[in-house]
């Protein structure tokens, strides 16, 4: 049988967002509360990790910035919606050696895959700017993690959060060493994504796609991300894990269904298992309305735990 571990922080609900807030701390608790009927997973914390591996990433300049607006108390706004607190710190970097801990359990042979359910979000964050509730890029840094630690030379970055990952695609625009594919609602935040945006070596991938689209138009359009996964042949799968193409989601206007996380996931796996042996890291990112969010982080970890 398959072994999925669950990483989680506990720090992930001290990250105060203010009141109103739609990413706030109870999404979290709304993905593992789901998650722990489960009794096959493996549950591990976030661990702490050499915190210069973010600089591969994002500027030194910028994580020194980022480092010191963290407020002693109240709120500090990285832009207008991107929001830290005293809590914000630890959650931030919780969040960053969460994927830093799931590679190394994988590597290590520990477990197979992963899913990571944490919090601040990342695939918005720039190499050199916050933005979209994102802080440092999640994604970005275990991606740069696998080739410098790892050596991997093709990994394939999936984004089907329903808003254009920005930040991950402007991060490895001329790295042909990882392949981003988004799916996304599009005209739409964050106003980038459109099909002409390819990358320096070819290896982005956007499928913008309009509001209402609905399961049966997702999961035909789908088929493009598996075309070319296949042409690109990766050696490790992350998944940008946004749940907020969810029909009842309050901050976008798509209409998938629950069960529609665990056909993109297994159609995934299914079309990559030759190439990458299984190993894939899932993170968090979007998804607001906490029923739709529990429910659709159950199909797509269900899905990780059952393709053999």
């Amino acid at each position: 049988m398959i072994k999925t571990a669950i990483i989680t922080s506990d720090t992930s609900i001290d990250h105060d967002t203010g009141p109103g807030h739609p990413e706030k701390p109870d999404r979290v608790a709304a993905v593992l509360d789901g998650l722990k009927k489960n009794e096959n997973l493996i549950w591990k914390n976030s661990k702490k990790f050499d915190e210069e591996i973010i600089k591969i990433t994002h500027s030194k300049k910028y994580v020194d910035q980022v480092l010191s607006s963290f407020p002693k108390k109240g709120l500090f706004f990285l832009d207008g919606d991107t929001i830290v607190s005293p809590g914000s710190k630890r959650a931030t970097y919780d969040a960053v050696g969460s994927i830093v801990t799931a590679i190394d359990g994988i590597e290590r042979k520990k477990f197979d895959n992963a899913f990571c359910g944490v919090r601040p979000p990342g695939h918005h964050s720039c190499k050199e700017k916050a933005m979209g509730f994102c802080i440092f890029n999640n994604v970005a840094v275990g991606a740069n993690y696998l080739i410098n630690k790892y050596n991997y030379k093709r990994i394939a970055i999936i984004d089907f959060d329903v808003h254009h990952g920005n930040g991950t695609q402007d991060i490895f625009y001329e790295n042909e060493k990882v392949l981003y594919i988004s799916t996304h609602q599009y005209p739409y935040y964050p106003g980038t994504g459109s099909e002409k945006e390819k990358g320096k070596y070819n290896n982005i991938l956007n499928i913008p796609l309009p509001a209402g689209t609905k399961s049966s138009e997702y999961l035909d359009a789908y088929n493009h991300v598996l075309k070319k996964l296949q042409e690109f042949q990766p050696e490790y799968i992350i998944f940008s894990a946004g749940f907020d193409a969810h029909k009842n989601d309050p901050l976008a206007q798509f209409n998938l269904e629950s069960k529609d996380f665990y056909e993109i996931t297994k159609r995934t796996i299914l079309a990559t298992k030759k190439f990458t042996n299984g190993k894939i890291v899932s993170i968090l990112e979007g998804g607001y309305d906490l029923g739709a969010l529990s429910e659709s982080a159950h199909e797509h970890v269900k899905a990780l735990q059952e393709i053999n």
